[in-house]
Protein backbone atom coordinates (compact mmCIF):
# COMPACT_ATOMS: atom_id res chain seq x y z
CA UNK A 1 0.00 0.00 0.00
CA UNK A 2 0.92 3.49 -0.60
CA UNK A 3 1.61 5.61 2.20
CA UNK A 4 -1.66 7.17 2.46
CA UNK A 5 -3.57 4.25 2.47
CA UNK A 6 -1.46 2.88 5.43
CA UNK A 7 -2.83 5.92 6.99
CA UNK A 8 -6.14 5.49 6.08
CA UNK A 9 -6.26 1.92 6.77
CA UNK A 10 -5.06 3.22 10.72
CA UNK A 11 -7.84 6.06 10.25
CA UNK A 12 -10.20 2.99 10.13
CA UNK A 13 -9.03 0.61 12.05
CA UNK A 14 -9.55 3.30 15.10
CA UNK A 15 -12.96 4.09 13.10
CA UNK A 16 -14.00 0.24 13.93
CA UNK A 17 -12.35 0.25 17.24
CA UNK A 18 -14.70 3.14 18.33
CA UNK A 19 -18.04 0.75 17.53
CA UNK A 20 -17.32 -1.25 20.36
CA UNK A 21 -20.00 -4.27 20.45
CA UNK A 22 -21.14 -2.34 17.14
CA UNK A 23 -18.33 -4.63 15.83
CA UNK A 24 -19.18 -7.83 15.08
CA UNK A 25 -19.94 -10.36 11.91
CA UNK A 26 -23.42 -8.53 10.59
CA UNK A 27 -20.89 -5.73 9.84
CA UNK A 28 -18.40 -7.17 8.31
CA UNK A 29 -20.41 -9.27 6.19
CA UNK A 30 -22.06 -6.23 4.99
CA UNK A 31 -18.49 -4.63 4.33
CA UNK A 32 -17.57 -7.77 2.39
CA UNK A 33 -20.96 -7.22 0.38
CA UNK A 34 -19.94 -2.82 -0.65
CA UNK A 35 -16.10 -4.73 -1.18
CA UNK A 36 -18.22 -7.29 -3.87
CA UNK A 37 -20.17 -4.08 -5.37
CA UNK A 38 -16.71 -1.63 -5.54
CA UNK A 39 -15.25 -4.60 -7.11
CA UNK A 40 -18.15 -5.07 -9.93
CA UNK A 41 -17.87 -1.36 -10.47
CA UNK A 42 -15.08 0.57 -12.19
CA UNK A 43 -17.32 3.94 -12.25
CA UNK A 44 -18.33 3.62 -8.61
CA UNK A 45 -15.10 2.86 -7.59
CA UNK A 46 -13.62 5.76 -9.42
CA UNK A 47 -15.64 8.27 -7.86
CA UNK A 48 -15.10 6.47 -4.30
CA UNK A 49 -11.19 6.25 -4.87
CA UNK A 50 -10.79 10.42 -6.08
CA UNK A 51 -9.67 13.26 -3.33
CA UNK A 52 -11.05 15.34 -5.43
CA UNK A 53 -14.82 14.34 -4.81
CA UNK A 54 -16.17 15.71 -1.16
CA UNK A 55 -16.63 13.07 1.39
CA UNK A 56 -20.34 14.28 1.53
CA UNK A 57 -21.03 13.41 -2.21
CA UNK A 58 -19.25 10.04 -1.67
CA UNK A 59 -21.65 9.09 1.24
CA UNK A 60 -24.29 10.78 -1.13
CA UNK A 61 -23.68 8.23 -3.70
CA UNK A 62 -22.99 5.37 -1.29
CA UNK A 63 -26.72 6.02 0.05
CA UNK A 64 -28.13 6.25 -3.81
CA UNK A 65 -26.33 2.50 -4.73
CA UNK A 66 -26.92 0.21 -1.54
CA UNK A 67 -30.39 2.14 0.02
CA UNK A 68 -31.32 -0.14 2.54
CA UNK A 69 -28.82 -2.71 1.76
CA UNK A 70 -26.29 -1.46 4.39
CA UNK A 71 -28.07 -0.68 7.96
CA UNK A 72 -26.71 2.66 10.00
CA UNK A 73 -23.76 1.82 11.43
CA UNK A 74 -22.36 0.03 8.33
CA UNK A 75 -23.57 2.95 6.29
CA UNK A 76 -21.58 5.65 8.61
CA UNK A 77 -18.14 3.36 8.67
CA UNK A 78 -18.24 2.54 5.20
CA UNK A 79 -18.68 6.64 4.89
CA UNK A 80 -15.94 7.44 6.76
CA UNK A 81 -13.24 4.13 4.98
CA UNK A 82 -14.09 5.92 1.67
CA UNK A 83 -13.65 9.50 2.96
CA UNK A 84 -9.96 8.93 3.74
CA UNK A 85 -7.54 9.38 0.98
CA UNK A 86 -6.22 6.19 -0.76
CA UNK A 87 -3.44 5.48 -2.68
CA UNK A 88 -5.37 3.77 -6.16
CA UNK A 89 -8.90 1.84 -6.01
CA UNK A 90 -6.87 -1.46 -5.42
CA UNK A 91 -6.23 -0.08 -2.08
CA UNK A 92 -9.22 0.77 -1.33
CA UNK A 93 -10.84 -2.49 -2.25
CA UNK A 94 -8.07 -4.09 -0.51
CA UNK A 95 -8.71 -1.46 2.57
CA UNK A 96 -12.92 -2.40 2.58
CA UNK A 97 -11.53 -6.32 2.67
CA UNK A 98 -9.54 -5.66 5.77
CA UNK A 99 -11.51 -3.98 7.95
CA UNK A 100 -14.68 -6.67 6.66
CA UNK A 101 -12.28 -9.01 8.30
CA UNK A 102 -11.24 -7.16 11.63
CA UNK A 103 -15.64 -6.59 12.40
CA UNK A 104 -16.32 -10.12 11.32
CA UNK A 105 -14.17 -11.57 14.13
CA UNK A 106 -14.78 -8.22 16.56
CA UNK A 107 -17.67 -10.41 17.89
CA UNK A 108 -16.05 -13.59 18.20
CA UNK A 109 -16.14 -15.89 21.39
CA UNK A 110 -12.80 -16.23 22.93
CA UNK A 111 -13.10 -19.84 22.39
CA UNK A 112 -12.94 -19.71 18.69
CA UNK A 113 -9.86 -20.06 17.50
CA UNK A 114 -10.47 -18.47 13.55
CA UNK A 115 -6.89 -17.96 12.70
CA UNK A 116 -6.04 -21.80 13.56
CA UNK A 117 -10.05 -22.37 11.88
CA UNK A 118 -8.21 -20.45 8.84
CA UNK A 119 -5.09 -22.36 8.66
CA UNK A 120 -6.57 -25.85 9.30
CA UNK A 121 -8.82 -25.40 6.10
CA UNK A 122 -5.77 -24.18 4.12
CA UNK A 123 -3.83 -26.88 4.75
CA UNK A 124 -7.07 -28.92 3.68
CA UNK A 125 -7.11 -26.97 0.65
CA UNK A 126 -3.90 -27.42 -0.56
CA UNK A 127 -3.94 -31.14 -0.20
CA UNK A 128 -6.47 -31.35 -2.63
CA UNK A 129 -6.03 -30.63 -5.91
CA UNK A 130 -9.19 -30.45 -7.17
CA UNK A 131 -10.66 -28.44 -4.51
CA UNK A 132 -7.92 -26.15 -4.77
CA UNK A 133 -9.15 -25.93 -8.59
CA UNK A 134 -12.83 -25.69 -7.57
CA UNK A 135 -11.93 -22.38 -5.01
CA UNK A 136 -9.65 -21.00 -7.08
CA UNK A 137 -9.89 -20.94 -10.83
CA UNK A 138 -11.02 -17.98 -12.37
CA UNK A 139 -13.59 -19.28 -14.36
CA UNK A 140 -15.54 -20.30 -11.24
CA UNK A 141 -19.12 -18.99 -9.92
CA UNK A 142 -18.48 -16.80 -7.36
CA UNK A 143 -22.09 -18.26 -5.33
CA UNK A 144 -21.17 -21.54 -6.16
CA UNK A 145 -17.62 -21.00 -4.64
CA UNK A 146 -19.58 -19.86 -1.24
CA UNK A 147 -22.22 -22.01 -1.29
CA UNK A 148 -18.97 -24.79 -1.34
CA UNK A 149 -17.10 -23.50 1.59
CA UNK A 150 -20.40 -23.48 3.88
CA UNK A 151 -21.51 -27.12 2.43
CA UNK A 152 -17.59 -27.66 3.69
CA UNK A 153 -17.34 -25.96 6.87
CA UNK A 154 -20.72 -25.54 7.87
CA UNK A 155 -20.94 -27.55 11.76
CA UNK A 156 -16.82 -27.36 11.38
CA UNK A 157 -16.07 -24.10 11.82
CA UNK A 158 -16.88 -20.52 13.67
CA UNK A 159 -19.50 -18.49 11.31
CA UNK A 160 -16.66 -15.67 11.39
CA UNK A 161 -14.40 -18.24 9.62
CA UNK A 162 -17.51 -19.58 7.10
CA UNK A 163 -17.83 -15.98 6.06
CA UNK A 164 -14.53 -14.44 5.42
CA UNK A 165 -13.69 -17.50 3.54
CA UNK A 166 -17.13 -17.28 1.53
CA UNK A 167 -16.26 -13.57 0.88
CA UNK A 168 -12.70 -14.18 -0.06
CA UNK A 169 -13.70 -16.97 -2.90
CA UNK A 170 -16.18 -15.00 -4.17
CA UNK A 171 -13.47 -11.66 -4.58
CA UNK A 172 -9.97 -13.35 -4.68
CA UNK A 173 -8.71 -10.38 -6.76
CA UNK A 174 -6.16 -12.56 -8.41
CA UNK A 175 -5.15 -14.07 -5.41
CA UNK A 176 -4.42 -18.24 -4.94
CA UNK A 177 -6.34 -19.49 -1.94
CA UNK A 178 -3.04 -20.40 0.30
CA UNK A 179 -2.15 -16.85 -0.10
CA UNK A 180 -5.93 -15.57 0.54
CA UNK A 181 -5.99 -17.66 3.78
CA UNK A 182 -2.85 -17.21 4.99
CA UNK A 183 -3.39 -12.97 4.62
CA UNK A 184 -6.73 -13.89 6.67
CA UNK A 185 -5.31 -15.30 8.82
CA UNK A 186 -2.35 -12.49 10.07
CA UNK A 187 -5.19 -9.44 10.24
CA UNK A 188 -7.67 -11.96 12.31
CA UNK A 189 -4.21 -12.48 14.90
CA UNK A 190 -3.89 -8.83 14.55
CA UNK A 191 -7.56 -7.94 15.88
CA UNK A 192 -6.82 -10.02 18.62
CA UNK A 193 -3.25 -8.21 19.51
CA UNK A 194 -1.29 -11.03 18.48
CA UNK A 195 1.04 -12.59 15.48
CA UNK A 196 1.31 -15.83 13.73
CA UNK A 197 3.85 -17.99 14.15
CA UNK A 198 4.37 -20.89 11.26
CA UNK A 199 6.39 -23.53 12.71
CA UNK A 200 7.67 -26.88 10.41
CA UNK A 201 8.71 -30.00 12.44
CA UNK A 202 10.19 -33.31 10.76
CA UNK A 203 7.75 -35.05 13.79
CA UNK A 204 4.66 -33.52 15.93
CA UNK A 205 5.59 -31.55 18.49
CA UNK A 206 4.52 -32.08 22.49
CA UNK A 207 1.43 -29.22 23.83
CA UNK A 208 4.63 -28.47 26.44
CA UNK A 209 7.17 -27.57 24.18
CA UNK A 210 5.26 -25.73 21.96
CA UNK A 211 3.60 -23.61 24.63
CA UNK A 212 7.46 -22.98 25.89
CA UNK A 213 8.74 -21.78 22.06
CA UNK A 214 5.15 -19.67 21.68
CA UNK A 215 6.90 -18.03 25.23
CA UNK A 216 9.92 -17.76 23.62
CA UNK A 217 8.64 -15.95 20.40
CA UNK A 218 6.36 -13.57 22.04
CA UNK A 219 9.79 -12.47 24.02
CA UNK A 220 10.88 -11.82 20.95
CA UNK A 221 8.52 -10.18 18.96
CA UNK A 222 6.73 -8.25 21.83
CA UNK A 223 3.13 -9.56 21.65
CA UNK A 224 1.18 -12.98 21.73
CA UNK A 225 2.49 -15.47 18.86
CA UNK A 226 -0.48 -18.13 17.63
CA UNK A 227 1.63 -20.90 16.71
CA UNK A 228 0.15 -23.20 13.56
CA UNK A 229 2.15 -26.75 13.22
CA UNK A 230 2.92 -27.92 10.15
CA UNK A 231 4.43 -31.61 9.89
CA UNK A 232 7.15 -32.20 7.08
CA UNK A 233 9.14 -35.10 7.24
CA UNK A 234 11.32 -33.71 4.37
CA UNK A 235 13.25 -31.40 6.54
CA UNK A 236 14.32 -34.24 8.03
CA UNK A 237 14.45 -32.58 11.88
CA UNK A 238 15.28 -29.54 13.56
CA UNK A 239 12.39 -26.77 13.69
CA UNK A 240 11.78 -23.93 10.18
CA UNK A 241 9.99 -21.10 12.64
CA UNK A 242 8.50 -18.00 10.60
CA UNK A 243 7.06 -14.88 11.95
CA UNK A 244 6.18 -12.63 8.99
CA UNK A 245 8.91 -12.02 6.88
CA UNK A 246 11.37 -13.11 9.43
CA UNK A 247 12.15 -16.65 8.77
CA UNK A 248 14.46 -18.82 11.28
CA UNK A 249 15.42 -21.91 9.36
CA UNK A 250 17.61 -24.57 11.69
CA UNK A 251 16.03 -27.83 9.78
CA UNK A 252 18.60 -29.95 9.30
CA UNK A 253 17.35 -29.85 5.49
CA UNK A 254 18.68 -26.63 5.48
CA UNK A 255 21.95 -27.19 6.54
CA UNK A 256 22.50 -29.77 4.11
CA UNK A 257 21.50 -27.58 1.26
CA UNK A 258 24.20 -24.85 2.54
CA UNK A 259 26.92 -27.60 2.88
CA UNK A 260 26.33 -28.60 -1.01
CA UNK A 261 26.28 -25.24 -1.88
CA UNK A 262 29.98 -24.00 -0.08
CA UNK A 263 31.34 -27.86 -1.84
CA UNK A 264 29.82 -26.40 -4.83
CA UNK A 265 31.93 -23.56 -4.56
Amino acid sequence: MGSASRHAITSSKAALAGLGAKANLALGEQLFAAGRAFAESAQLRAVLADPAVPAADKSSLLGKVFGKGLDATASKLLGQIVSDRWSSQDDLLAGVEEIAIRAAVSGSKKNEAVDAELFAFSRAVSSDAELELSLGSKLGNPDAKAALVVKLLKGKASAATIAIVSALVQQPRGRRIGALLSYAADIVADQAGASIATVTSAQPIAAAQLTSLGKSLAKVYGRELNINLIIDPAIIGGLRVQVGDDVIDGSVSSRIQELRLQLAG
